[in-house]
């Protein structure tokens, strides 16, 4: 593709071009048996008939005919499965069907005719003049008839120039539902996957995922603080042990990952019954007349095996089982026909939809379409983040989202698009509603 990814409609005077091209020699072939068919007519008398020798205009009539159908015939299978001509080639354009494949014969054929309408009207008389033998008046027929010819079909090639739609149709294109592009200003869309081309519309660049410590975890250990037992509250000993606050983390019950050093507990104090849990750090009184208050002796041992760690947060925050699943909403659509779909990871839409070779897709929604306004693969859905991305993929009528405040605006072929639950969706003529189940 040399590096252009874009598509360029074909100018009026390209189309031109190659319509001269392709048709002058044949044209020429034609126009020069005839005149020589009708200069060697004769002219006889006989019993008071006039008597008129047509087998030379006959004989090369028939050949010439014969070899504007065999050369319009290859020219037509040429074009239809590759899209090009020798005019085409000349002039670096190519002839497609509506979504950028291939046209194929049949709507060249059609194609053909509309333009060729005047010419073929041309044959027709002329035949009438040689039947009937109205050879004085054929030049006033026939003359009038190719110059009418040839206006018809100028106008029907160039007719793209008054097309509303960026030029891309002309009169004939719209008929036979072709186009033409034009390859040396963009890309081929015969040779590299039709009008969408060979590109993956899934966004690449989505907002990174922010890491969220937990809020319980924060509000117990907050960076630079040491964790302890309150040492400031004074306690007068193990017997009331109502009057022992508790501390905010309990070193009995929690295992860090990786402890600096292993706490050890007096057998004394693990053999001794209490009526509330008591850290292990706090060591009895050494006689009952002690009358200070207890004080932690020496919290350095424990505070180093409890205190702030890297593997903290995601320590505690593991403990929480009980949180109950945020649920994840099903997202559905409703197509103006009535149908209802539920949403799985990607899904395509169109007249009849198909994915690129190797594309993952898990779903091909065909929607019926007497009218054709939307492509063979119109849209590319894919799930996200409570809702979907959108991506236009270079529909012929494109495609436009209107939200639920009533804001619409349209879709840029190719550029994938966020659509929330509430909008409604236009692609061609057809639409769907994006909701939740």
């Amino acid at each position: 593709m040399g590096g252009k990814l874009d598509i360029v409609p074909a100018a009026a005077g390209r189309r031109l071009g190659a319509a001269v091209l392709d048709w002058v020699g044949p044209a020429a072939v034609l126009v020069v048996m005839l005149t020589i068919g009708f200069a060697s007519i004769t002219r006889t008398q006989s019993g008071g008939f006039i008597i008129y020798d047509t087998a030379m205009l006959v004989l090369l009539g028939s050949i010439a005919a014969g070899i504007a159908v065999v050369y319009t015939l290859v020219l037509l299978g040429i074009e239809g499965r590759s899209g090009n001509t020798i005019g085409n080639q000349l002039m670096g354009i190519r002839s497609t069907d509506q979504d950028g494949y291939a046209p194929g014969a049949g709507a060249l054929f059609l194609r053909g005719l509309i333009t060729g309408a005047g010419l073929l009207l041309l044959v027709l008389a002329t035949v009438l003049v040689v039947v009937f033998k109205w050879f004085g008046a054929a030049l006033w027929i026939i003359a009038p008839l190719a110059v009418l010819a040839i206006a018809w079909a100028f106008l029907v090639v160039v007719s793209n120039s008054w097309d509303k739609n960026a030029k891309l149709r002309g009169w004939h294109d719209k008929a036979a539902k072709t186009l033409m592009f034009d390859v040396n200003a963009g890309r081929n869309p015969v040779a590299t996957g039709g009008i969408q081309g060979p590109y993956s519309f899934a966004p690449l660049d989505l907002p990174p995922v922010q890491q969220v410590s937990s809020p319980i975890a924060g509000a117990a250990v907050r960076p630079g603080q040491t964790v302890t037992a309150r040492a400031a509250e004074p306690r007068q000993g193990f017997s009331q042990p109502a009057a022992i606050p508790q501390p905010p983390l309990n070193p009995n019950q929690w295992q860090p990952p990786v402890a600096p050093a292993p706490v050890s507990v007096p057998a004394q104090v693990q053999a001794q019954p209490q009526a509330a849990p008591v850290p292990t750090h706090f060591q009895p009184a050494p006689a009952p007349a002690q009358t200070k208050p207890l004080q932690d002796p020496a919290p350095q041992a424990p505070s180093q095996a409890w205190a702030l760690h890297p593997d903290d947060d995601h320590d505690r925050t593991q403990m929480r089982g009980q949180t109950v699943p945020v649920p994840v909403a099903v997202l559905r659509i409703r197509i103006d026909d009535g149908r209802e779909f539920q949403l799985d990871r990607t899904a395509l839409i169109g007249r009849n939809p198909s994915g690129f070779p190797g594309e993952d897709v898990a779903q091909l929604l065909a929607v019926a379409d007497p009218g054709r306004s939307i492509s063979k693969t119109h849209l590319h859905l894919r799930e996200d983040n409570g809702g979907v991305w959108v991506t236009d993929r270079n529909s012929t009528n494109g495609s436009a989202v209107t939200t639920p405040d009533g804001i619409r605006t349209a879709l840029q072929a190719g550029e994938p698009a966020f659509v929330r639950p509430g909008s409604t969706v236009h692609f061609g003529d057809r639409t769907f509603h994006l909701g939740q189940a």
